[in-house]
């Protein structure tokens, strides 16, 4: 807790802070116990926007309508690929795995998706996938209105 009328930032600047009845006058003691302290941490105060609520995914008709696609990065390289664009059908369940350079630029993931996923499968209607700047970039964005696809950004975190 911190003395009325002062707030954490004010406290621990002074190097002190209120603990029960105890004075901690070492700043990384205030400043650990703010961290660990339970009731520090339930009374923080919000510094983003609040969050939207979740919306439900399309309802899938029918094969390759609907994918959803993501990176796997940091893997060992093999042949000059450090990573894995993975694609899945979300009425299948079916995965496709695209071996992928590890510096892999917007235009060479499209044409990797275009060459492995369109070829075979033919173009979706719903595109799924995080905030990655590979789905993202002008290039994609030129390529949904062009083609008339949706894309859809999906939330890394939903606890």
């Amino acid at each position: 807790m911190t003395p009325s009328g002062f707030g954490t930032q004010t406290t621990t600047h002074r190097g002190i802070i209120w603990v029960g009845l105890l004075l901690a006058s070492n700043m990384r003691q205030s400043e650990a116990y703010v961290r660990t302290c339970l009731v520090c941490q339930q009374d923080k105060v919000e510094q983003r926007q609040p969050r939207g609520l979740l919306e439900p995914l399309p309802i899938v008709e029918r094969p390759w309508d609907n994918v959803t696609m993501d990176f796997i990065i940091r893997l060992p390289k093999s042949e000059d690929n450090g990573s894995i664009i993975v694609v899945m059908d979300r009425f299948s369940k079916y995965e496709t795995f695209i071996a992928a350079p590890t510096k892999c630029i917007a235009e060479e993931t499209t044409e990797l998706i275009l060459k492995h996923m369109v070829n075979y499968w033919g173009l979706p209607k719903y595109i799924i996938s995080d905030h990655n700047p590979h789905f993202t970039g002008k290039v994609w964005t030129k390529l949904f209105k062009l083609m008339g696809l949706e894309f859809h950004f999906s939330t890394s975190f939903h606890p």
